[in-house]
């Protein structure tokens, strides 16, 4: 390569980019912009199928499925947390923004609903966006799902179903938060590798929403609490 061209160049494998100067992506401080689930997977799906029952490495360098999970897992927490703290949290209880009622001309009070889709000037919960993601994500067919499920869901459709997120959730709701829960199990003629790892409260706009719902079978949820657990399902080829 010209010495005398300014050029930056990034090697993987047998991967050559060369990036100039003018369209390099500048340092922020801000937050970084959103990067969806489908990409993140599209990414893995690169590096190497997912192996057969026993987790190990595949012969052909694939990634094992705690690993796939893991990375999975820390894109969407980063996500989800973001977007309650940076968002929700912010908007409504750090900023106390206002939206004018459009049928009274009178300001009202920002914020986040369940109804959001009917209501003026309202955002979706951190669990309705985490949720629309997940189902983005299935009708893509990209080869793993996940959920948000709960002991305590203020939606009923969001408690666990199989033995094994029972057992996850009850294993990350007894250790804070502090490990993630793995187990296989198998969901007709298919065996999944199941990760569930700890949904914590990160905002004050968590627990005030959870605590004061008219269906949450709790109301004394605070800062730090386990309130959930995210599962990860990823099939396992034989």
């Amino acid at each position: 390569m010209n010495q005398d061209t300014n050029v930056r160049t990034m090697q993987h494998h047998r991967l050559t980019i060369a990036i100039a100067p003018e369209h390099r992506i500048p340092r922020s401080t801000g937050p970084l912009p959103y990067a969806p689930i489908p990409c993140l997977a599209a990414c893995l799906a690169l590096l190497g199928s997912v192996p057969g029952c026993g987790g190990g490495a595949s012969s052909g360098g694939g990634l094992e499925p705690k690993a796939v999970a893991d990375m999975l897992h820390a894109v969407m927490e980063a996500d989800r947390t973001n977007y309650t703290k940076q968002v929700v949290n912010r908007l409504i209880k750090e900023q106390k923004v206002q939206v004018v009622n459009p049928e009274t001309s009178a300001p009202e009070p920002f914020g986040a609903s369940e109804h959001w889709k009917s209501e003026h000037g309202k955002l979706p919960l951190p669990a309705q966006m985490f949720r629309m993601g997940a189902e983005a994500v299935t009708e893509k067919d990209v080869g793993f799902t996940y959920a948000l499920l709960s002991k305590w869901p203020i939606n009923q459709q969001n408690k666990p179903k199989t033995a094994v997120e029972t057992e996850g959730l009850d294993a990350v709701n007894t250790n804070k938060g502090k490990e993630p829960f793995y187990g296989e199990e198998k969901l007709g003629d298919t065996t999944y590798f199941t990760a569930v790892y700890a949904d914590v409260a990160v905002a004050p706009a968590c627990v005030d929403c959870h605590n004061g719902h008219k269906d949450s079978p709790r109301s004394d949820f605070a800062l730090g609490d386990v309130m959930g657990g995210v599962v990860i399902r990823i099939p396992l080829k034989s």
